[in-house]
């Protein structure tokens, strides 16, 4: 069975640290939630409060966070790609982002106004159906590319949103390179969460975007009596998730909680880094199979990346065991508790924890962690079962099991 490995934050910091959190502050998460509530289909996901679960793991609380409900799309990724895809449309007509709600969006003014436009994306299948989501009530053309060996329900689901949607024979991040290369052939606007030299705006505006989650779990936490976690556990593909979710309660609270970031061990780009203690980020290449799709990415966000090393606790590498067993904790609750359909790159925080605060081997993390009888650990769920057929394999069927 492969180890978990972990490796506490101890890279160099940067001059002004403070500086890299700004646009990740509350006021600018309160402008971006805004405009999420102005869609029809928006609702506050759920936050899960699974008491039985901490009692039995020896922690003060448990709270998920259920990205499952997320306009109906399974996944929290449509939050960065339609608030990035509407920062650059409000740009183009001049108008504030503040003044450009759902309706003013989609409206045959707008449309008028903007003429045809196509939106390139690489993905695993989350971000790619958000983004086509988004084009399709725009009345926008999208082209999405997919990695080799993605989910051929995913490429369904974002093909049923009209895109134009294929699995490439790349690994993520070329694929990333190939939207890249083909938006720029006819004018077209790549909308990528991962960013680089030269292309930084739309990613900080999709990490904006996935703000709108995190703020609601703060204000859902308050809602419980707990008005700071302990610990945050988010997960960590090119970083945009982590550094969106760090940024925001890194300016919420005086003591920022302990941030957890987790990665998949074939895709660990974050954990090498802090590995290597240079304060460089580090790349993973080849395929990266691993079951945690949404994860399989080998190259930081160079934004997310400063964010992450500025502030977070520790960086671990998870095997795919610790994603399955996340997933069946989530899925066979304790008698008491709500049942969490997680997918495979939403149950690895769950996987972590229960692995962390059950397995002796893993004392000497959970200890550097100060995770105790009175932590109360906020996780992420991203995902849903977005490939039911592989969610059915590995909670029925064992598939990835740690023994």
């Amino acid at each position: 069975m492969r180890e978990i490995k972990w490796k506490l934050n101890n890279l160099p910091k940067s001059e002004n640290k403070e500086k890299t959190i700004e646009f990740l502050n509350d006021e600018e998460i309160s402008k971006v939630k805004s405009f999420h509530e102005s869609f029809p289909q928006y609702t506050k996901t759920p936050l899960v409060k699974l008491d039985n679960l901490a009692e039995v793991l020896g922690v003060g609380g448990v709270f998920v966070k259920d990205e499952s409900y997320r306009f109906g799309l399974n996944a929290f990724k449509v939050l960065g790609g339609s608030f990035a895809m509407a920062r650059h449309m409000a740009e183009k007509l001049g108008m504030d982002i503040s003044e450009l709600t759902y309706e003013k969006l989609i409206s045959d003014e707008v449309r008028e106004k903007l003429g045809d436009m196509t939106f390139f994306t690489a993905t695993d299948g989350n971000h790619g159906r958000g983004v086509a989501w988004t084009a399709n009530k725009l009345k926008q053309k999208s082209v999405v590319y997919m990695p080799k060996g993605s989910s051929i329900t995913r490429l369904n689901n974002i093909k049923a949103e009209g895109a134009d949607a294929s699995i490439t024979d790349l690994n993520y991040d070329d694929a990333v390179r190939l939207a890249d290369e083909d938006a720029k052939k006819v004018g077209g606007l790549i909308v990528q969460d991962t960013a680089w030299d030269g292309y930084e705006d739309i990613p900080a505006w999709i990490m904006q975007g996935y703000g709108t989650m995190a703020k609601e779990a703060v204000e859902q936490l308050k809602e419980y009596g707990v008005e700071r976690p302990t610990h945050v556990f988010v997960q960590a593909g090119v970083g945009s998730l982590a550094g969106a979710v760090q940024g925001y309660i890194a300016n919420a609270f005086d003591e920022c909680p302990i941030t957890v970031v987790v990665e998949a061990d074939e895709a660990d780009c974050f954990y090498k880094s802090a590995e290597a203690g240079d304060g460089k980020p580090r790349f993973v290449g080849g395929d990266m199979p691993t079951i945690m799709a949404g994860l399989a990415c080998g190259e930081p966000n160079t934004i997310g990346f400063e964010i992450l090393k500025n502030y977070s606790g520790a960086f671990v590498s998870a095997p795919d065991w610790v994603s399955a067993k996340g997933m069946r904790v989530l899925g066979n609750p304790l008698t008491g508790d709500t049942k969490v359909i997680s997918g495979e790159s939403g149950a690895v925080t769950t996987g972590l924890l229960a692995a962390m605060m059950s397995d002796d081997k893993l004392k000497d993390l959970r200890e550097a962690l100060k995770l105790d009888k009175d932590s109360r650990v906020l996780l992420i769920s991203t995902e849903g079962d977005t490939d039911p057929e592989k969610y059915r394999s590995i909670v029925w069927d064992g598939e990835c099991a740690s023994i």
